[in-house]
């Protein structure tokens, strides 16, 4: 068992510092207190951080910590606290490790028993969420989803049935593509996207999947889609062609014959062995 208490002491600290997700008077002072205080920040983007770390006319040292470098990196910041020094770890915008760099980082801290300190600050899928008007709790926050059609549809066949609020990231470029394929598995259900959140052009997208599909061309910048839950909401119906089609659609993916049966089955409302038997007789 590991037992923190995070201001008993003296030891070297790892501060794991929110920062503002785009309207940077969110920025917390204790936030800039914190960063003032270490000895190295450990950012996503050098170039980028030292921008906003001018603004609040910070001068601590920056040392670059992402996905790329990932496992060096942590090697390079435990020495730093074996040395005696005090490190914040911040991401671009928001809280690290929120689908940013951070989490083989913080365990190797904890397991060489140095203390892990969270310093509060905007969070996109919390801001997005409270001004949803979705029931807020229970929530399941998923992140970006799979670039590859065969895991993008698996998750979204697992979740499907969450008695949860659903909470996604997405890019512009993507939107559409993940809206679409929502509306496929888990149904016309309410949704909101939100976009350019704290920013001047912060906007509240509301209505159903559908709806936001309609609009989700030339939407700019970065997004969060918050989807009801699974009130029991009718999925498309498919007809015998329909279920061939996307049998062979699941195949193309990288499905075996056996698993994309089986996928289509639970999409399409039909018996496994009605589908199996409707591909085979196609195949015949």
């Amino acid at each position: 068992m590991n037992r923190q208490k995070s201001f008993e002491s003296e030891h070297p600290k790892l501060y794991i510092v929110a920062t503002p997700i785009g309207n940077l008077s969110e920025m917390t002072p204790r936030a800039i207190e914190i960063l003032n205080e270490v000895d190295v920040i450990a950012c996503e983007d050098t170039r980028h951080s030292a921008k906003m770390l001018k603004h609040f006319n910070i001068k601590t040292k920056l040392i670059s910590h992402q996905k790329f470098n990932e496992s060096e990196s942590v090697k390079g910041i435990l020495m730093l606290l074996h040395q005696g020094h005090h490190v914040a770890l911040i991401s671009d915008a928001g809280y690290p490790l929120i689908s940013d760099p951070g989490h083989e980082l913080v365990n190797a801290v904890i397991q060489h028993g140095y203390n892990v300190i969270p310093v509060s600050g905007s969070s996109a899928l919390l801001n997005a969420l409270v001004a949803s008007g979705l029931v807020t709790q229970p929530f399941y926050f998923h992140g970006f989803l799979p670039n590859q059609a065969k895991e993008l549809v698996g998750v979204l066949t697992r979740i499907r049935h969450y008695q949860a609020t659903l909470i996604l990231y997405e890019s512009p470029h993507r939107i559409a593509k993940t809206l679409k394929h929502c509306l496929e598995y888990l149904g016309d259900r309410k949704a909101v996207l939100v976009r350019e959140l704290t920013k001047m052009h912060e906007e509240f997208l509301r209505g159903t999947l559908s709806e936001l599909l309609e609009e989700a061309t030339n939407l700019k910048g970065e997004m969060v889609l918050i989807i009801d839950k699974d009130e029991g909401t009718k999925l498309p119906d498919m007809d015998l062609s329909d279920v061939y089609a996307k049998i062979e659609e699941f195949i193309s993916n990288g499905y075996s014959a056996k698993d994309a049966i089986s996928e289509v089955a639970k999409i399409s409302g039909y018996r496994k062995k009605q589908v199996y038997e409707l591909y085979h007789s196609k195949r015949c």
